[in-house]
């Protein structure tokens, strides 16, 4: 009796240890609070959902709701196809009705025969919900209260592991790196869910890499330019500005931009060239002081550091200078016989803006010629009016004819400047096929942009995930060369749980998030001009072949392209979005 008690009592102990060390480690969970949720949805009827996690692959062109119980077709295989070299995304949805603690996710390697995809060609990104509104009537003064507010599943969270609410949904945002030099075949791997420690499911995923190689991104032909804002960062991470910690901050969230394929540095010559329309004002990057003899000086050492870092980015095509014509005709300097800065108004026509300019762009040539940077470097404007344009034009060409000129016109002006090396028309002026040719050949770079003001194809933080992909479809249908857009990184003052700002619709002012989260918007952006970079390769390769079956395939591409040449978007442009992209592989 007694050897059977002791049995029982040792068999127990052997159990219970060996729950214990099956479970996962303990995690603490360190992260900030999202918005409440300010719609109805938090009313949906949670009762009849059964006890525990559950899960299913759903689309990446869907947004789910936090507080809506989901109603969707379970699915626990998928598999996705991209070219070697490429990023492609899926997404898995949870969802309970009770509380569920440490949630995790773990790849296992993927296998093609004795071919192999490590786990860590994968990533599961929690996606966070941020606070946005709706575009009403775009541009303008914004009160909350006066505009519809919801929370908006968009930011791809750096966490482990996420505990999730009683009654919400979370999505996970899965990115797959293909290998450049990954065999071309079907991989199967899986992905195991873990919840408060213990396993929960696994889920079946194949990767069919298909046999076509994707450059690097800075290789891409695609031109991005997406604006950059230091200060912002300093601000946000509460670091002086321009201090060594500032820019080891900046780091992985430029490399971010660089693997999106970006070209352009965005710089700022005197004061903030937009008259503070983001919520941080630009900081300067040159130092302008007239001296007690009344000689000029110019401190580079801002702007230098900035450009030499940015380059070891790998952002090294285009360096644009904001600007000879600022947003208030402000310029400043520190006056040494004075003591003090001194702000002036310099109307375009005037003289005296014409003698200031002039002196700056002499100096400011001659350091970029010691640099090695005065081919690459461009004085850019924004949206100047055509009379202001000509004015500073006039400048450059008699004080600094060797730089480069870059304009975003929303003037529709386009033809006044054909000599420009960089134009970006707004969305809603087109560019004549023949002008973008003989830009082209002259090796000028045409772009075009979305801003405030345009409803689609945009990226706000309420805008259909898809939108960002369809742009650069628009891009290669309308023969541009790329897309620029105003905010990378200008961030509100709570950018990581509320979007919404006070001038334009939510999430028009960046694209990624602080500490380098990127966003469901930024990773579809990157999916079009990866969609961009393949027709691409696929249209030259179709013509260099130039047989009946090779010119077939180029026709239905460019049948299929030719969709997109709108921005008026039909009823199923996300269905035909879909099907064209599936024509690339």
């Amino acid at each position: 009796m007694k050897q059977s008690i002791l049995f029982v009592i040792f068999f127990l102990f052997l159990f219970f240890s060996g729950t214990c060390e099956n479970k996962r480690p303990k995690k603490e969970f360190i992260t900030f609070e999202e918005m409440e949720d300010p719609t109805g949805d938090t009313l949906s009827d949670w009762s009849q959902i059964p006890s525990g996690l559950h899960s299913s692959f759903i689309s990446i062109d869907e947004r789910m709701a936090r507080s809506v119980v989901p109603e969707i077709p379970i699915r626990k295989s998928m598999t996705i196809t991209g070219w070697k070299g490429e990023s492609v995304s899926a997404q898995l949805l949870l969802w309970s009705a009770k509380e569920v603690n440490q949630v995790e996710l773990e790849f296992d390697e993927f296998r093609s025969g004795d071919a192999l995809l490590p786990a860590s060609v994968a990533q599961a990104r929690f996606v966070r919900y941020v606070m946005t509104d709706e575009f009403a009537s775009g541009c303008g003064r914004r009160k909350p209260e006066d505009f519809a507010a919801s929370l908006s599943a968009d930011m791809l969270d750096n966490l482990d592991h996420f505990n999730m609410e009683a009654k919400t949904a979370r999505p996970v945002w899965l990115t797959f790196k293909i290998p450049s030099d990954a065999a071309a075949g079907r991989y199967k791997g899986k992905l195991s869910l873990f919840a408060e420690r213990v396993f929960v499911e696994d889920f079946e995923i194949e990767i069919e890499v298909v046999d076509r190689l994707l450059p690097a991104p800075s290789e891409w032909a695609y031109h991005l330019d997406l604006w950059q804002h230091p200060s912002a960062v300093a601000r946000v991470h509460n670091l002086e500005i321009w201090s060594d910690a500032h820019f080891e901050k900046m780091k992985p969230l430029m490399k971010m931009l660089a693997n999106a394929g970006q070209k352009v540095i965005t710089a700022t010559l005197n004061i903030d060239p937009w008259n503070n329309q983001s919520f941080d004002a630009y900081k300067d990057m040159i130092i302008w002081t007239r001296n007690k003899d009344q000689s000029w000086s110019f401190d580079y050492t801002i702007f230098d550091r900035w450009v030499e870092f940015m380059m070891g980015m790998g952002i090294d095509k285009m360096i644009n200078c904001y600007s000879l014509l600022t947003w208030n005709n402000k310029l400043h300097y520190n006056d040494m016989e004075k003591k003090e800065l001194i702000t002036l108004e310099l109307k375009a026509q005037s003289d005296e803006y014409a003698k200031l300019w002039s002196i700056f762009l002499k100096d400011f040539t001659q350091h970029l010629k010691q640099k090695g940077w005065l081919e690459i470097t461009n004085i850019a404007m924004d949206e100047r009016a055509p009379a202001d344009m000509q004015a500073a034009l006039k400048v450059l060409a008699s004080a600094a004819p060797e730089l480069g000129i870059s304009l975003a016109d929303n003037h529709k002006s386009y033809k006044e400047y054909p000599l420009i090396r960089d134009i970006s028309v707004g969305a809603r002026s087109t560019v004549d096929r023949e002008d973008i040719a003989a830009r082209r050949s002259k090796g000028l770079v045409t772009t075009w942009y979305v801003c405030c003001a345009d409803p689609f194809a945009n990226m706000f933080t309420f805008s259909a995930p898809a939108e960002a992909v369809y742009a650069a479809w628009h891009t290669m249908a309308a023969d541009l060369d790329g897309m620029l857009r105003w905010a990378y990184n200008s961030w509100v003052e709570n950018p990581l749980t509320d979007s919404r700002f006070r001038s334009w619709p939510a999430g028009d002012t960046y694209m990624v998030y602080p500490d380098a989260r990127s966003s469901i918007r930024f990773e579809r952006l990157t999916e079009g001009i990866q969609d961009a970079e393949k027709i691409r390769i696929l249209r030259k390769q179709y013509r260099e072949t130039n047989s009946p079956e090779s010119l077939a395939k180029l026709q239905e591409l460019e049948e299929a392209i030719a969709f997109f040449n709108t921005l008026e978007p039909s009823a199923d442009w996300q269905e035909r979005l879909n099907a064209a992209k599936k024509l690339l592989n």
